[in-house]
């Protein structure tokens, strides 16, 4: 069968004549591939090569279609022409029988599904390559959305990737193929794909989001129905919404677009920097407009399966490199990518800057209104990757959630300025990120924790440094003995010293935690007290 599936897949590369992207001087492995189907140079393929690529991925089915679907996002590896066709890939897939879904969802469940729901539609609402949706009503009268796995997909998964993976290590023979890293693609689609499968991440996913925007006016998760899910089946609210590229029916209604498009912004700078967790697959079928409240619209997110994050330090320093961008300050900007470690160290920052500054003072001639947020930030890895930049996925789906969201609200709102909205955000957000409040907050949560290991403290020192000087030992050196029998000495004394420390933290810090816990400025005065007293008593003692 995979045999099958390769002549398959030859059969549609020659069709479309995509030997076209190769280069003419090809290494011997893919030129005796080739080489049988000479009669491919008499077939008419569609004039654009683009075009011809996207006509493949279509016929070689749903697996490839969703390969196409986040290459198109990697505009960072792709030519423009050809990441701009990919985009128009639809994920358009026959469904499959309501009586095989019923089938799956029975299975998974263990019961019958009259007594699970009280009406299940087996006419399907919509149907994608792993999935398909169909409406329902639970016992308490409730009316949700089955979303139930396309039976038979794994395996299908499985072997287009390692056919995929086959063409990406034959790709890597072309010269200039390795730039493209397109084994590292596949691997990152392979993760995607197959974590799709997981219905019950995709649910925790959604709670999770629907937890980080509880009440808010921005945007609004369907409940998650966990009595009724399983990991090939997942039951959630049925929102009734507007597609959000429904753009007339939105106007229709008097939406305040504008309002709509700037909110659309906040909601993924509040996703990425507040919740460190941010919706990855904001394309238009995963996002509706709701239809209460035109004049202060919210929108409403759903399909939560491929989610990022960011950690502590790659939010600090994206934050700090986009405000240096805003300020056209590129030495900045090259000295971030080398401290956080996206460059190697190595790197020499005033060539970076040079090279990030030739790349943006174009752009930045523009009207801030015309500029595209995506792009500059693309061009920038762009840049990057020349001076040796390792591939960051989650800066990858950062790159390719910011490219829907801002295309996303230029569709809504063409005036929109997704600058004037970022900067203020992210002005804010780092000073809230360095207040004093904040510092204060984390002190007393990790007060506890420190109060813990203090009287440890004395001792590892001790040990490190002691450590250190036995090493000297070895050497069988008189004088280095004396020396280091002098510098122990010492030590021992240092470390009494920092145990009597210790103690008056720890004591300090008790009666503070407990007498005032929930004060946390009287707290801290009170340890204050409490060690001065006790600093005192010690200096009188030892008069």
């Amino acid at each position: 069968m995979r045999l099958l599936r390769l002549l398959q897949v030859l059969w549609v590369i020659d069709r479309y004549r995509l030997d076209r992207f190769l280069p003419k001087r090809l290494p011997l492995k893919i030129r005796m591939l080739l080489w049988p189907n000479f009669w491919r140079h008499f077939i008419r393929p569609p004039k654009d090569p683009a075009t011809g690529l996207r006509l493949a991925l279509e016929d070689l089915g749903p697996v490839f279609v969703k390969f196409g679907q986040m290459l198109s996002t990697r505009r960072d590896l792709l030519p423009l022409n050809i990441a701009n066709e990919l985009a128009r890939l639809q994920d358009q897939v026959p469904p499959f029988s309501g009586e095989l879904a019923q089938a799956i969802i029975e299975k998974s469940l263990g019961k019958p599904i009259e007594q699970v729901y009280d009406n299940f539609d087996r006419k399907p609402l919509a149907s994608a390559s792993v999935a398909q949706v169909h409406p329902a009503q639970l016992k308490n009268g409730q009316k949700v959305v089955v979303k139930v796995i396309r039976p038979g997909i794994d395996r299908i998964i499985e072997k287009d990737l390692a056919l995929l993976r086959i063409l990406a290590q034959l790709i890597q023979l072309i010269p200039d193929g390795r730039r493209l890293r397109p084994v590292e693609v596949v691997e990152e689609y392979r993760k995607t794909i197959l974590g799709e499968l997981d219905l019950l991440a995709e649910g925790a996913n959604a709670a999770t989001l629907r937890r980080n925007f509880q009440d808010s006016a921005m945007l609004y998760v369907p409940e998650i129905y966990w009595d009724f899910s399983r990991t090939s089946v997942l039951t959630m609210e049925r929102i009734y919404g507007i597609p959000v590229s429904g753009i007339d029916e939105l106007k229709a209604q008097n939406t305040n677009m504008k309002l709509l498009a700037e909110r659309g912004v906040e909601i993924f700078f509040t996703q990425v920097f507040r919740d460190s967790f941010f919706h990855a697959d904001m394309h238009p079928g995963n996002v509706f407009v709701s239809r209460e409240h035109p004049d202060s619209p919210q929108f409403i997110g759903i399909d939560c399966g491929i989610v990022g994050s960011l950690s502590e330090a790659d939010l600090n320093y994206l934050a700090l490199t986009l405000l240096a961008f805003f300020r056209r300050d590129y030495r900045a900007v090259a000295q971030l990518y080398v401290d956080s470690g996206w460059v190697p160290e190595t790197t020499r920052v005033h060539e970076f800057e040079g090279a990030i500054r030739t790349v943006c003072e174009p752009i930045f001639e523009k009207p801030l209104s015309e500029i595209s947020f995506g792009v500059v930030l693309i061009r920038l890895f762009q840049t990057a990757r020349q001076f040796n930049m390792e591939v960051q996925p989650q800066l990858v789906l950062l790159q390719k959630t910011l490219l829907n969201i801002e295309g996303l609200g230029r569709e809504l709102y063409p005036e929109l300025n997704l600058w004037e909205t970022a900067k203020p955000f992210l002005e804010k957000w780092l000073r809230d990120r360095y207040s004093p409040k904040r510092a204060l907050r984390e002190i007393m949560q990790r007060a506890p924790s420190w109060l813990e290991k203090a009287p440890q403290m004395p001792d590892m020192i001790y040990h490190v440094l002691n450590s250190g000087q036995l090493s000297l030992n070895q050497q069988g050196n008189y004088q280095q003995q004396i020396i280091e029998l002098k510098a122990e000495m010492n030590y021992r004394n240092f470390a009494q010293q920092w145990r009597w420390l210790a103690n008056i933290l720890l004591i300090g810090a008790g009666v503070a935690w407990f007498g005032f816990g929930n004060q946390p400025l009287t707290a801290i005065s009170a340890m204050a007290a409490v060690i001065a007293a006790l600093i005192s008593f010690r200096r009188k003692k030892h008069g």
